[in-house]
């Protein structure tokens, strides 16, 4: 692995795939869990949640958008941009991000990077409830959607086996890498 040079803590190579992997895995059993606690919250407080998927395809892709989306996007962006440099998946793997000069990234810069990790997961969202709710879009261009974020996703998973810096196509246009650390 390529060192990336650094005089805050006591890191100096990048973050192995196998980790990058693990971490993710470790941090989705924590989406699930978020996810439960809303499933949960959607059967003692149904008539609300009703009311905003029922309504249209735009409140219920912005209801969508607040209760999974952001809630998501916000833990990466303060885990990420907090002293440790990660989320629990990361810190349990070792890993942090920072940017390219070693250091940690700022509120900023970890707010881009996970916009564009997740936007292929939001358009998903918009593409899911124009196929299920009325819609004016045809459904060629929803599936045309659909066909462009596997691309992405696939893309995403397979883009940091192709560097050598082990970096995901939103590390290069955040300018941030993953680096391991010791405790």
């Amino acid at each position: 692995m390529e060192p990336v040079e650094n005089r805050e803590t006591k890191w100096n190579t990048v973050a192995p795939y196998r980790r990058r992997l693990y971490a993710f895995l470790i941090d989705y059993l924590v989406i699930i869990g978020y996810g439960l606690i809303l499933v949960l919250l959607s059967f003692v407080l149904r008539s609300f949640f009703q009311s905003l998927f029922l309504k249209n395809s735009f409140v219920a892709e912005l209801a969508g958008f607040c209760f999974i989306t952001l809630p998501v996007m916000l833990y990466f962006i303060f885990m990420e941009a907090s002293r440790k440099g990660g989320t629990l998946g990361k810190r349990m793997q070792n890993i942090r991000v920072v940017k390219q000069d070693g250091k940690r990234i700022g509120l900023g810069r970890a707010a881009f990077r996970s916009i564009i990790k997740f936007l292929p997961w939001e358009i998903s969202h918009f593409s899911i409830w124009n196929m299920v709710r009325p819609s004016d879009f045809p459904d060629s261009f929803i599936t045309s959607i659909l066909i462009t974020v596997n691309i992405l996703a696939f893309l995403y998973i397979f883009f940091p086996l192709t560097n050598k810096q082990r970096k995901n196509v939103y590390d290069w246009i955040a300018g941030t890498t993953v680096v391991s650390y010791k405790k």
